[in-house]
Formats: structure tokens, C-alpha cells, sequence
């Protein structure tokens, strides 16, 4: 961890909805004049689209039927945690980026004069100098695994955890609709990620600060033939504090700013889901000042 150049991590399975956490951070750094360096999770898969492809056949004619993003094989962990040493010690460090679709390619080829394609990863590159923080979003911000211990470095870690049959409803609904998966090949990824969703995403929301979890208030009992995605006023928001002396946490400050908000435990509180978004921004941005201070 770093008071000089300090590393937040927001992490979350796919589907989960980490980009809603990802917006109200972008609010907080547009309106306080922050200087962040953005890092994408998917920056550091071991392999691009067409290499992944043949990795899980491989791994499936070796009897492995669980290969996937989740887990260590199809990952950089080493050079993630990496990352946030060199980050941390000297604001400096190495990123990449992963290109998900063509106008994400047209926007990296004009920066870097290259004919790159969606599915590929830009040259490694330097982090820029002068940044305020790094801000990290993917599936593996606090991850550990043997020698590699990337959650150590991160100051901030946020993790974003809606109930299983709600993230699986999300997933369903975005894998659809984004990419054109059927529903038969979506719970097969499901299936073939789950070993690794139990051993490597799981145990990351022990080690996170603030967990953000979405509850539905209708039935998700069945997340395969739900026809809608439940709205955020269908649902409440679970926010835990892992230790709330540590931000200084003012819970009567929250509950009044948060209205129908409720405490369920001394370390949590819960807020309609239509006000998710104020609440993060109402719970980060102090949080997000503080560690500035200190680092001025």
C-alpha cells in the first residue's frame, strides 16, 4: 500500500455490474479534478480471442473442462500484482489494453499507428507521469494465488457482488444482447467457470473494504427464464464496511443523506436500489479526498 500513489480496485465477477461502480468513481474524479490511470482487468488475460479459443480446446482434450478467465492458467496475476508494486512504490509501471470491439480498435490504431483487431491487446506501454492514483476494474483486483499477492498493494478495494441468481440473470441478459451468445452457451461458461469462480473470485470479497450487493425484492428463483433484468427499484443495496474506522465511516451522516436508508448490522447499511449510485458517491468521495490529503 502506498500514501503516495495509492491503487483502488473494484472488482467483480461478469455480469455483476462493476461499470456502475466504475461511473460513479468517473463522476468523482471529473468533479475533483483527479488524475487517475485507468486499468482494465481484461488487460491482463494471458491471451488474446483467437489464442483463448484454442487454449480451452486444448485444456479440453486434456480433460480439463473448467479452463477459464476466472482462473490463474488464462491470467497475467504475476504481472498484475507487478503492476501495483511498481505503481505503488514509484507511480510508474507498464499497462496494456484489451480491445473488445472495432471502434475500440479504431480509437487505439489512431493513437498508436497500428492495424490492431478486436480481440487483440495493444503493445505494453508506460503509465504516464503525474497521476493522482491508479484505478483498477476487472475480476481480479485483490486476487491471491501462491506467490502472488496482488490484494497487499491496493489501498481501496470495492467489491461488487449482487446475488448469484441476479449476476447470472445479468450476465444472460448482457452476453445476449452484446454479443449475440444463446442461452445454452452462456450456462455452459457458467459451468465450465465455476471451480475457478468458488477459488479466485469468491474469496477477493474478504479481502475488499466496501462490498456493494444488490438484492432483488422479486423472484430471481429461476435466473434462467427470467424475462427482465430487475430494476434497481426492485431491489435494495447491501453495503458492507469490512472495518469502518478505518475510513471513518459516519453512519448517522449516511442515514440521513440516504433516505429510507437502515443499518442490518454495526457495519452495514442498506439503501433502496434506486439510490445506489448517490450512495457510492456519497460513501467514496470523502474516502477519495482523504487519501489525496494524505498524499499531498
Amino acid at each position: 500500500m502506498s500514501r503516495k500513489h495509492p491503487i483502488v480496485a473494484v472488482t467483480g465477477s461478469s455480469g455483476a455490474g462493476t461499470s456502475t461502480v466504475k461511473n460513479a468513481f468517473e463522476h468523482i474524479f471529473r468533479r475533483e479534478h483527479i488524475n487517475p490511470v485507468i486499468i482494465e482487468g481484461d488487460s491482463f488475460h494471458r491471451y488474446n480471442r483467437v489464442e483463448m479459443k484454442q487454449a480451452m480446446k486444448e485444456a479440453a482434450a486434456h480433460g480439463n473442462n473448467h479452463f477459464s478467465h476466472f482462473g490463474p492458467e488464462a491470467n497475467l496475476f504475476d504481472k498484475l500484482e507487478e503492476m501495483f508494486k511498481t505503481y505503488g512504490e514509484t507511480g510508474g509501471g507498464k499497462k496494456r489494453y484489451y480491445i473488445h470491439n472495432e471502434e475500440e480498435a479504431d480509437n487505439h490504431n489512431g493513437r498508436l499507428g497500428t492495424s490492431l483487431k478486436a480481440g487483440e491487446f495493444t503493445p505494453w506501454e508506460d503509465i504516464p507521469d503525474g497521476t493522482d492514483l491508479m484505478f483498477y476494474e476487472g475480476l481480479h483486483g485483490l486476487v491471491t494465488d501462491g506467490d502472488v499477492n496482488a490484494a497487499q498493494h491496493v489501498d481501496l478495494g470495492i467489491g461488487v457482488v449482487p446475488i448469484v441468481n441476479l449476476e447470472w440473470i445479468q450476465k444472460i441478459f448482457r452476453d445476449n444482447a452484446e454479443r449475440g451468445y444463446t442461452a445454452e452457451a452462456i450456462v455452459d461458461t457458467m459451468l465450465r467457470r465455476m471451480p475457478d469462480y468458488v477459488h479466485y473470485i469468491t474469496p477477493q470479497f474478504s479481502k475488499t473494504d466496501i462490498n456493494f450487493q444488490r438484492v432483488p425484492t422479486v423472484d430471481t428463483s429461476n435466473p434462467f427464464i427470467a424475462r427482465d433484468i430487475p430494476t434497481p427499484d426492485e431491489s435494495l443495496v447491501v453495503i458492507r464496511f469490512r472495518d469502518p474506522k478505518k475510513f471513518g465511516v459516519d453512519f448517522p451522516y449516511l442515514l440521513n443523506m440516504l433516505h429510507d436508508s437502515f443499518m442490518s448490522r454495526r457495519n452495514t447499511i442498506v439503501v433502496p436500489g434506486g439510490k445506489m449510485g448517490l450512495a457510492m458517491e456519497v460513501i467514496l468521495a470523502p474516502i477519495i479526498a482523504n487519501m489525496l490529503e494524505k498524499r499531498r
